[in-house]
């Protein structure tokens, strides 16, 4: 079995949904975890949808006894959650954050751009089962009304756009006339 998948039966196992694993530059191994929507967790872990502290050390333990086993060679190794702009990769992402505003990067230009920001939803134009999955991207701003049909062998990347409210504190409205 390779590195990847190794990772991932560990992290499926124990309840999580592997998001992304990276190795980079001095033996560092990062692997990125988030909980699965829906599903309820132990109080010993903490009620919610975001990933804890608890979450990330019970996955560096166990993985730690899996890679010696298989021999893995890393220096480190970290496990987080993916944090406030979470990478949409597989269909079930899509699936999962459909209505949430994500920014979009196309691999080639559409309209002289790649580079794109709305709220995700399943393409309902011309679907048919036979073709690939396909999505739209309800666009906002200066671009409000309009939607942009993808599939997702078109996506080089798509991200959550962060939603960052401080304890109740949001920007403040324009005084009205």
């Amino acid at each position: 079995m390779n590195v990847i998948g190794s990772i991932e039966s560990v992290v499926t196992s124990l309840g999580y949904d592997l998001v992304d694993v990276e190795r980079s530059a001095g033996g560092l191994l990062r692997v990125s975890i988030d909980r699965i929507a829906g599903r309820s967790y132990s109080l010993a872990l903490g009620e919610g949808e975001f990933v804890t502290i608890d979450d990330c050390e019970a996955v560096t333990r166990q993985l730690q006894h899996v890679l010696e086993v298989d021999g893995v060679d890393y220096v480190r190794l970290e496990v987080s959650s993916p944090g406030l702009d979470r990478p949409l990769r597989r269909e079930a992402d899509y699936q999962r954050f459909c209505g949430q505003e994500v920014d979009v990067t196309l691999k080639a230009a559409f309209k002289g751009r790649k580079h794109w920001r709305g709220v995700i939803q399943p393409a309902l134009a011309n679907a048919t089962p036979e073709d690939e999955s396909r999505w739209s991207l309800a666009l906002g701003g200066e671009l409000a009304g309009q939607v942009l049909d993808f599939s997702l062998a078109e996506v080089r990347e798509a991200r959550l756009v962060p939603v960052i409210d401080f304890k109740g504190r949001r920007r403040a409205q324009p005084a009205q006339a």
